[in-house]
């Protein structure tokens, strides 16, 4: 079992900054992507960057050239630097991980969501 956690969610105006922590737990051999994902009230869950084993990177239309996707290979850790933050920017934000335990089978885990809340 791979567990998720989740920090930095809060509040900030518009314009402002957060960065996003996520940390898996367990016995993780190998890691195909972590990425973050967000779901405003009422919307449907989206992609909003993903970092890949080959270190390829990609990042949803709307937050393309404000947020930042980085990880550390050495604790497992993704984050999350979000810049030049917008009203519509807030939701829950979700970590997902995919990638192999050491017995062997595939694991896709899921962080339990952090807030962010963006208004003045």
């Amino acid at each position: 079992q791979v567990d998720l956690l989740e920090s930095g969610g809060g509040s900030v105006q518009p314009g402002g900054s957060l960065r996003l922590s996520c940390t898996a737990s367990g016995r993780i051999t190998n890691i195909d992507h972590m990425a973050w994902y967000r779901q405003a009230a009422g919307e449907r869950r989206g992609l909003v960057a993903i970092v890949r084993a080959d270190d390829s990177l990609e990042y949803g239309d709307d937050v393309k050239g404000r947020f930042t996707i980085s990880r550390d290979n050495a604790k497992n850790m993704v984050f999350l630097q979000m810049n030049s933050l917008r009203p519509e920017d807030a939701a829950v934000y979700s970590c997902n991980v995919r990638g192999r335990e050491a017995s062997g089978s595939f694991f896709a885990s899921w962080g339990q969501g952090t807030q962010v809340t963006v208004s003045s």
